[in-house]
């Protein structure tokens, strides 16, 4: 029987090849976008859940509040530690130091390894919260002295290539030339996806003997670092109200008297450990890998469902228009002793040929387009994870629901026709079958035309963000760092001189970071005007005596500082009004007090941009390196070029390099970021949801289209007869086809009715985001229309033009 149901389907869908091939491309777009939106979901979803008590794993982090609002940081005071060691309400705690050593070198071997990166100083516990597979060495005892180190496999693997891991305990590696550390342990990589990319784990009490010392000893509860990392896993969840208040409460104990004074707070957070790597405000451990967004995949998700719905709609519209096509066969097959359910059996069975043939030729394209989304796809997300069980079964469900789905309804009104009506040719005239298609249909075209109207205002708004002038100079201007933990002031200064030979660079300067990035460092100030104090957090950037010129920052009052060790601030004009100076003349000469000490404003300059457009000016100030000889502030030499053709600007990059390789000659640690790459990189996210838009909104156009099609050829097929008697009457091919659109453009434009405003408060909420934001102009509004429109008449013309232009008397032959 089985056998026979599957026969009679495949005949069927051979013989209505168009509806059928309408209805497999429009399930292959929806399943081909549910399987890899699908796939990026379940990869980020399942990171670090293969831990022993994951859901008990906490990592504790610091907010911090003040006048300018909330900050964050992964990390946390030293002193925190031992503040919570005998809390009974922790099964283990360990704090972690992420360090970066210049130098490891394997000296019986002569193997240098340069900068080597995820490297922490930790504890024993470390490996009681993650547990991880001892190839070699003892865990209990691996950590426990000063100068041991456990590697994992694949590190040791560089250090030690022809020793097994056994063969390498007792060995030792010296690490920033003069600190000795012996191997005392070799651990496999965590197996599963994870966060934590770990390679050497140096014991804890080997900080005395390193630069980090200082800050180990002194434990000082004013001072955090994200580097000072703290995890706990909690005896039970039930206490988790106790252990935030018992926290929160140290935090406020060991609040200094500065912070009590202006208005400051800081508190301590439990983050749960599948928390960290959806959360960008605390960041994960591997900075080349962007961090994964919870709002994105969601996104993501609901445009994989509206574009499978589309597919489902697509079905329905059109075997529901079939229905009276069959209904003779269904007739026969009622008067030969078929019952409903078996005529519901061969109808879903269709279906489900026609769902299996979309979701083989899916899983085909599925390779194609995790290349074509490779800007949302993770790095390890690859084809091969269609191999894991738990894919194969969400696979095998979604096919059997969209089977359901797209089949269920059709199979139910064909099944319900009566024999005796059917057999006498008088099945009614389908009046709720027709309206349920229209509704149908107008729902397809709304979501077509939300994406399209979102896709209009969400370019025209990343248009706008890229275009608007942020204050300073960007083009032709790039920065290069110095080596990730160099604190020679002295090199960069011998880098500088050396620039200087080269004439196609414009300006140079020694400074921090540039005017606008994603780093930034704060402190908190308070200028007195009398008995009246006006408090405020200043944005600090660094840079020396050329700073201002090579990034045309403007001047409107006063002047620059006289050099860069003199402690004088040149301010901008919003901290300028915060402070309450009439206007930027007025600033100057009067002395902001930052607890410490009081230091004078010299100059206020125009407002920039300091960050993405999303969000305000802050007061800013800058100044020089006050801090020497104890350490700088400036990481970078900044360089301005004079105009120049493409072939010139990159032979100079490439003499940029090549210097920056004299005076670096023992590190590879080369990075070059260009001012208006380092703009655009602020909008990624932007992008990246204008790229996505655009692609959902072709495919729903597609489908939609499709499915119009299917619905257009239906029509005129039903109605030749009359287009005969209309052509033999008089009527023009013009006029003929104004009849047969005019249906149709009715059901897009109600659509666009109903999209408009949808589409309007979507865009109007998302742009709330943004201090700067462009219109939402009733024109874009106009323009999807007509682009709607315009598919849908071109689609419906090419049938009903044809169906127009034929001749009545083959039409009309029967009557």
């Amino acid at each position: 029987m089985l056998k026979n149901y599957f026969k009679i389907a495949w005949r069927n869908i051979m013989k209505h090849k168009v509806f059928s091939l309408i209805n497999v491309i429009g399930l292959t777009i929806g399943l081909s976008a549910s399987f890899i939106i699908g796939l990026m979901i379940y990869y980020d979803f399942t990171f670090d859940n293969f831990h022993k008590n994951s859901d008990r794993i906490y990592r504790v982090v610091s907010n911090f509040s003040g006048p300018n609002g909330k900050f964050f940081n992964s990390g946390v005071t030293v002193a925190l530690e031992d503040a919570i060691k005998e809390n009974s309400n922790f099964e283990v705690i360990n704090g972690f130091t992420v360090e970066r050593p210049s130098i490891v070198e394997n000296k019986e071997e002569s193997i240098v390894k340069k900068w080597p990166n995820h490297v922490i100083f930790t504890t024993p516990e470390y490996f009681d919260i993650f547990e991880y597979n001892f190839l070699a060495g003892n865990k209990n005892d691996a950590l426990e002295n000063p100068n041991q180190v456990i590697l994992t496999d694949t590190r040791a693997k560089e250090y030690f290539p022809k020793l097994n891991p056994s063969e390498i305990i007792g060995k030792t590696l010296v690490y920033n030339d003069s600190l000795n550390i012996k191997v005392s342990g070799i651990v496999e990589n965590l197996k599963g996806r994870t966060d934590f990319i770990f390679q050497e784990f140096i014991s804890k009490p080997t900080i005395l003997n390193t630069r980090l010392r200082g800050d180990f000893i002194n434990k000082n509860w004013n001072s955090t670092n994200s580097s000072s990392q703290l995890y706990v896993k909690v005896s039970s969840n039930n206490n988790l109200d106790q252990i935030r208040k018992e926290l929160n409460d140290l935090a406020a104990k060991h609040l200094d008297d500065f912070s009590r004074k202006h208005n400051q707070s800081k508190e301590f957070v439990l983050q749960p450990l599948h928390d960290i790597h959806f959360n960008d405000s605390y960041g994960t451990y591997d900075w080349e890998r962007s961090q994964a967004s919870k709002p994105l995949l969601r996104n993501l998700g609901l445009v994989a469902i509206f574009l499978l719905l589309l597919g489902c709609i697509n079905f329905i519209n059109l075997n529901t228009a079939q229905a009276t096509q069959r209904s003779k066969e269904i007739g026969i097959r009622k008067a030969l002793g078929s019952s409903r359910k078996q005529l519901i059996m061969q109808f879903m069975g269709e279906t489900f040929l026609l769902v299996f043939l979309s979701g083989v030729l899916s899983l085909i394209l599925s390779k194609w387009l995790i290349n074509v989304f490779s800007d949302f796809v993770q790095q390890g997300l690859t084809f091969s994870l269609f191999g894991n069980p738990a894919i194969i079964i969400a696979i095998i469900l979604l096919l059997l629901i969209v089977t359901f789905l797209s089949g269920f309804y059709p199979a139910l009104i064909m099944s319900r026709f009566n024999v005796i009506a059917v057999l006498k040719n008088n099945l009614g005239s389908g009046e709720k079958k027709a309206l349920l298609r229209k509704s149908l249909t107008i729902f397809q075209f709304t979501i077509a035309q939300i994406f399209i109207i979102a896709t209009l205002l969400v370019g025209k708004q990343i248009t706008f963000l890229l275009n608007k002038d942020v204050g300073f100079k960007t083009d032709a201007i790039a920065s290069i760092y110095s080596p990730r933990g160099e604190r020679e002031l002295a090199k960069k200064e011998l880098y500088l001189q050396k620039l200087k030979a080269v004439p196609q660079i414009k300006h140079l300067s020694i400074g921090g970071v540039p005017p606008a990035s994603n780093s930034y460092n704060t402190s908190t100030t308070t200028y007195t005007d009398g008995e009246k104090k006006i408090q405020s957090d200043i944005q600090f950037i660094f840079g020396d005596t050329n700073y201002a010129e090579l990034f045309e920052l403007k001047l409107l009052a006063g002047k620059m500082f006289r050099n860069d060790t003199v402690k004088e601030l040149v301010i901008n004009e919003t901290a300028s009004k915060t402070f309450g100076f009439k206007s930027p003349q007025d600033a100057i000469g009067k002395s902001l007090d930052f607890g410490d000490s009081k230091t004078p404003i010299v100059g206020v300059m125009s407002d920039f941009n300091q960050q993405s457009l999303r969000f305000d000016i802050s007061p800013l100030a800058l100044t020089g390196d006050w801090y020497r000889p104890r350490y700088s502030r400036y990481m970078a030499v900044h360089v301005a070029f004079h105009d120049l053709s493409n072939e010139d600007f990159k032979k100079t990059l490439d003499q940029i390099k090549n210097i920056y390789g004299e005076v670096y000659s023992e590190i590879e640690d080369y990075r070059i970021e260009f001012m208006d790459e380092t703009i655009a990189k602020f909008y990624n996210k932007e992008n990246k949801v204008s790229k996505l838009l655009s692609w959902a909104t072709g495919l729903s156009i597609l489908i939609s289209c499709l499915g119009l099609w299917g619905l257009v050829i239906y029509t005129t097929n039903r109605r030749v007869k009359e287009i005969g008697m209309r052509k033999v009457l008089g009527a023009s091919v013009l006029q003929i086809n104004t009849l047969l659109c005019k249906e149709f453009l009715i059901l897009v434009s109600i659509a666009f009715v109903l999209a408009s405003p949808i589409a309007w408060y979507g865009i109007h909420t998302w742009l709330q985001d943004f201090s700067y934001r462009t219109d939402i102009g009733f024109m874009t509004f106009l323009i999807s229309g007509f682009i709607m429109i315009v598919f849908a008449l071109i689609v419906i013309s090419i049938k009903t033009i044809q169906a127009a232009s034929s001749n009545p008397v083959n039409s009309l032959r029967s009557e």
